[in-house]
Formats: structure tokens, sequence, C-alpha cells
């Protein structure tokens, strides 16, 4: 292994990130750095990917994965983890390596659709039958109802299920701020367990049987209904939802130590081809390229998709108002 390779698996084991080495040796190694539950989605497209740029360009590289809480990533980025290119499902955590000076400040508008090549929104998964009648955000403050999903103070898929709650409450209640903040009280008081990210959700739910729903990213409770039995749950996409965008960018400082810039912003520009939008759609994420689209329109139901500036204002003010230390957050989870 050579010496970057290793330094990188190193760092990787110290900060506790899963880490996909390729056995092959290859003229140029790129590291993509990834949130936690994007492990099967990059396993497919990466080697079409190479496949796609051996054949323009004669030559042959490899993708190594560097996955765990989408937060969690761009720490280890900031700590040293030479990331050429993240794929991220959270705005800030993008940003915060713009502001350290990695990523370039209008990185946004370096690609198309604010540099998010496919989206998502939150949706339930639940068991056999829907034994709790589960259908949109008010059944979840019932009594009685158990609620997984990951922890919002260290998962981005957490922030999003908690802001399309409360967008969804806002809307209902006309923007009553007493009776928002009673529903969310209830919401988060039927939380049966918070897990740090979206796989560990995953398993509390499926492997522990914790809980009637597990939200999260509607293209991940389809993929754990097709991988544990379409018979076995049901997927749920409620009315009122939020629009969770998946930004990603090329770590410019590290790309260009790596020398990678050109594989970096191929491998970015990649997922917006029809090929890659094609598997994206796949694993049930909603994409961009219009063929696709109407391809899959079937499998996305219809749905009102919120805005985190609809909902709370700009991402910043959304971090410092309900996450921060003290914030909403801490606040509704009083007892």
């Amino acid at each position: 292994m050579r010496l970057t390779s290793l330094r990188r698996t190193l760092l990787a084991a110290a900060l506790g990130i899963g880490l996909a080495t390729p056995a092959l040796a290859a003229e140029r190694e790129l590291l993509n750095s990834s949130y936690d539950i994007a492990r099967e989605l990059f396993s497919a497209i990466n080697p079409e990917f190479i496949t796609h740029w051996q054949a323009e360009n004669g030559e042959e590289v490899e993708i190594q994965q560097s996955h765990g809480g989408s937060s969690a990533q761009a720490r280890a980025i900031l700590q040293g983890l030479r990331a050429d290119v993240v794929t991220y499902n959270q705005v800030t955590d993008v940003q915060v390596l713009a502001d350290a000076g990695l990523v370039a400040e209008d990185w946004q508008q370096q690609l198309p659709n604010n540099a998010s090549p496919y989206y998502s929104t939150t949706a339930f998964l639940v068991r056999k039958d829907n034994p709790k009648g589960i259908e949109s955000w008010d059944d979840l403050v019932e009594e009685g109802v158990q609620i997984v999903f990951p922890n919002p103070k260290t998962s981005g898929n957490g922030r999003y299920t908690y802001l399309a709650a409360w967008g969804f409450a806002d809307q209902e209640y006309g923007g009553d701020e007493e009776r928002v903040h009673d529903f969310m009280r209830t919401f988060l008081r039927n939380v049966a367990v918070f897990d740090t990210g979206g796989r560990g959700a995953t398993t509390s739910f499926i492997e522990r049987g914790i809980g009637d729903v597990l939200i999260s990213f509607e293209s991940e409770v389809n993929n754990i209904r097709q991988e544990y039995g379409s018979d076995d749950y049901e997927v749920i996409v409620p009315p009122v939802s939020i629009l969770a965008e998946f930004p990603v960018a090329v770590v410019e400082s590290n790309a260009e130590r790596n020398g990678n810039q050109d594989l970096a912003q191929a491998y970015l520009e990649y997922l917006y081809s029809e090929e890659a939008q094609r598997m994206l759609a796949g694993f049930n994420y909603r994409v961009h390229h219009e063929a696709v689209v109407e391809e899959f329109a079937e499998n996305f139901p219809a749905t009102e998709l919120l805005t985190v500036e609809e909902i709370g204002g700009s991402w910043d003010e959304v971090m410092d108002t309900h996450f921060g230390s003290g914030g909403l957050l801490d606040q509704l989870q009083r007892r």
C-alpha cells in the first residue's frame, strides 16, 4: 500500500470511519468522503465511473470511500483526512469546509442545482400492515407510538427529520408558536432511541425491533424495504415533508495536493450524467435529468417539499436556533 493510502487508512481507523479500499493498484486514487448510508450507492457508481474515465482518458484510477455521519466526515477532513471530493447530505457540512478555505467560496455555483445532483425527502418505514395506521406527521404524536430516527445533534439525516416535523406543525397550526412547540415536545417524547447516524437507526428498527416507525430519507427507507422484505415493511411518504438536497464539492486544497483536480471535477460532473442519474433513481433518490424523472415517475409519490429556508430561515439560522447548545431542540427535550 502506498504511503498516502496507509495514512488515509490509519486516520480513518483513528476517527472510526469506514474506508473501502480497492485491491488493485492504479495510476491515481481519488477519495470520496460521504455520508453514512451511501455505502451501497457509491459501491455501484464508482465502477461505472472508473470504466467511463478509462474509456475517455485511457487511465486506470481507483476510487476510495470514507463513510460516517456527514458532520463527522467534515470534521475528519478538517483534521487531515485528504478527501478529494465530498458528497454529503447537508449544506452546512460542505460550507464548514468552504469557511476553512478547503472548498471554493462559490461551491454551490460551480455545479447545477446548487451543486446537488440528486435529492430526497423524509419518509416513514412501518411494519407489515401498518398496525399504528401512520400516514402523516400528526400520527406520530399519538400516545403509544414509538419513533426511531437519528439524533439531530449528530446527524444531518436527523436534522432533516426534526425540521420536516417542525415544518408540518408550523403549517398545520398557522404559525402558532405555542402549539408548534407542544407538537414538537410530544414528537420528541415519542422517540424510542436516538442513534448517532442513519445506519444505527436502521439497525435499531430492523435488527433490534425497536419502534413502530423509522424516519429516514425516502431513498433509505425504500432501500431497507427492498433489502429486508417488501412483504414485511411499508413505506409512507407523508403529504408534506422537506426538500433534502445532497450537496457535492471538490475539496480543492486536497485535490490539488493529490494531483486530482481534473479527476475530482469529472467525478462530480459524472453524477449529473444520464447513466449516473438512472443509477441514483434506482437507489430511490429523486433526480433532475428529465428523461430519468419521467422513467421513474411512478416510484416517487407527489408530496409538498418545504425548503429549509421556508421552515426556519438559512441553515446558519436553523443550526443556531434549533441545534446549538441550549437551542430549541434542547429546550423541547427537557422533561
